[in-house]
């Protein structure tokens, strides 16, 4: 018997923007947040607010990204209960990506991508961040790992914290992206392998992380390179609480608009678990009047 070939994630996710539209609900149990909406502090908290967020998102929004963080503070309970979050979003039929933002080499980051990307696990997602300031090479099992398992990995490119840009700004001084910035160059190396290993494809599996704050003019993020089909699917933190406006993303994004995941967390989740749903439609709405 020939074994099923796996939708590729890319192709999840074009479907996801088509039915739902491009915004990403993160999934953010902050201490604050959970008291506000009336929680306990601890992963039985987590675990009430994670499936409630997911609840409030199943036919208003395609993605959510729970921040892994958030729950592994509670040590084995939280990732327990995380398990289940997981499980009820994949279920209810979201792509979920896990911000974990694993980075290493070897098998040891090849363990990392099993855990969270393969298919039966207790953590299994559909797409995982990550890290590669070892350098793009490094993450030669996760990306082959991914691709027979139908999975995305999102690779750290330009962050928007301040502290980021001495690395992400510097030039690669060997190989085959010398004369680039770090960040340019490490989504010069996701568009190849979206070409080499997704070709016919809209979206490709491999993206990036580019904050919507940042100027990616100066940090040398070429967007129209990321946009050659197949388009690399680009995680846009920084809307709402952290600044960027939603109604501005095609003007931040220019001719890669189309493939950003717009990410937004506290923003809406601050509305409380009364309140959420009304905060996802609202900013749906948002989104869809910028794309018009």
């Amino acid at each position: 018997m020939t074994a099923e070939i796996p939708t590729p994630f890319g192709d999840r996710l074009a479907a996801a923007f088509d039915a739902y539209g491009h915004l990403c609900v993160g999934i953010d149990p902050h201490e604050y947040l959970l008291k506000e909406w009336g929680l306990p502090l601890s992963a039985v908290g987590a675990h009430e607010f994670g499936l409630r967020v997911v609840e409030a998102c199943v036919g208003r929004v395609g993605i959510v990204k729970p921040q892994v963080a958030f729950y592994e503070k509670f040590g084995s309970i939280g990732y327990r209960v995380l398990e289940d979050v997981l499980v009820e979003a994949r279920k209810a039929g979201l792509v979920v990506i896990a911000d974990v933002k694993r980075g290493d080499l070897g098998s040891t980051l090849e363990a990392y991508a099993e855990a969270w990307l393969s298919p039966g696990s207790p953590l299994e997602a559909d797409a995982m961040t990550i890290s590669a300031y070892q350098g793009f090479g490094a993450l030669a099992a996760p990306l082959e790992f991914a691709q027979n398992a139908g999975k995305g990995l999102l690779v750290l490119s330009a962050t928007s914290n301040p502290e980021a840009m001495a690395v992400q700004t510097s030039i690669i001084q060997i190989e085959t992206q010398v004369g680039k910035t770090v960040a340019g160059g490490l989504a010069s190396r996701v568009v190849g392998w979206n070409q080499e290993h997704n070709s016919g494809h809209r979206l490709g599996s491999i993206g990036v992380v580019l904050g919507a704050t940042v100027d990616f003019a100066k940090v040398g993020i070429d967007l129209q390179e990321l946009s050659e089909t197949p388009a690399a699917p680009i995680l846009a933190p920084g809307f709402g609480y952290q600044g960027a406006d939603f109604g501005s993303v095609r003007e931040i994004f220019g001719v890669a608009a189309d493939q950003a995941i717009v990410t937004a967390s506290r923003s809406i989740l601050a509305a409380g678990g009364d309140g959420i749903r009304d905060s996802i439609d609202a900013q749906v709405r948002h989104l869809a009047e910028a794309y018009a």
